[in-house]
């Protein structure tokens, strides 16, 4: 039997997720973009606020392949980025105490380059947070897959991070809950047709892991590279909270209750009652 989940918050945490249209290669402006839109949540009450995958050069692989020296962020040995393209984002946060998630492509310093969630923290201060794990077809061409988990500690709250294709297996989300993870963040870019996987995934990593999940997404976009929206909360039952329209900017600003994690968590155990080698020894039988 495996131990029990961490002991849940003592208070709320008001969580933003933000579905929007950058624009491909324009980082500043996606910047801009961005911190408006994290005003927004933040003149909302939220705490933490969380942008689309590669946000800040646009989900546009022909961009992306183009010019990454314009399209990428670097960051330092100790994971910290300085690019003044990013202040207007910085000042957002700082302004509207709240941590900031946002999708960027990084140029690390030993070479690799990473789809990335960058983490602005209330300070304003700009870090890598999580490296990408699970790159999704033509992502492996252009980028190197991240090698480990990351967890965002935010007041007493434990959040797992994901990136889009991350959370389409179980394994991801799980290993977030097995941290102690009240929570999982997902900014993602989900391509048009594409609505049912994008809204069954992460209801299931919720209900999988009696967490919540904040699933961001962009729209807009022109084809082949044209996204869905659905941007959502989901309860640690996998119930939407919010959900957006497959169209159009939107920022759902959702409270997470304690109180609610913790009854779920009560009334449904897998977290403890999961066996360690579930199903690997087994026998077959001819019918």
């Amino acid at each position: 039997m495996r131990p029990p989940p961490a002991v849940v918050p003592g208070t709320t945490l008001t969580v933003a997720a933000v579905q929007a249209e950058p624009v491909p290669g324009a980082v500043a402006g996606n910047a801009r973009t961005a911190a408006r839109l994290v005003r927004r949540a933040a003149d909302r009450g939220a705490r933490v606020t969380v942008l689309p995958e590669l946000f800040l050069p646009a989900y546009h692989p022909p961009t992306l392949a183009a010019d990454p020296a314009g399209t990428d962020v670097a960051a330092d040995p100790d994971g910290r980025v300085d690019d003044p393209r990013l202040a207007p984002l910085c000042a957002a946060a700082r302004d509207g105490g709240t941590a900031v998630v946002v999708g960027a492509a990084v140029r690390h310093p030993d070479g690799r380059r990473t789809i990335s969630s960058l983490l602005v923290d209330r300070t304003g201060t700009v870090r890598v947070g999580y490296d990408k794990q699970q790159l999704w077809g033509g992502e492996r061409e252009l980028f190197q897959p991240g090698d480990r988990g990351a967890t965002l500690l935010v007041e007493d709250w434990r959040l797992g991070l994901g990136i889009c294709y991350d959370g389409c297996f179980p394994e991801h989300g799980r290993a977030a809950a097995d941290d102690g993870a009240h929570g999982y963040l997902c900014p993602s870019g989900y391509l048009a047709g594409s609505a049912h996987r994008r809204d069954l995934y992460y209801a299931a990593r919720a209900l999988d892991n009696t967490m919540y999940v904040v699933f961001a997404n962009a729209v807009g976009g022109t084809d082949p590279w044209r996204f869905n929206g659905g941007a959502a909360v989901y309860d640690p039952e996998g119930r939407p909270l919010a959900r957006a329209a497959d169209d159009g900017e939107e920022v759902l600003v959702v409270a997470l209750d304690p109180a609610a994690l913790a009854a779920t968590r009560e009334a449904h155990s897998m977290l403890v009652d999961r066996l360690p080698d579930q199903g690997r020894t087994r026998t077959a039988s001819a019918a």
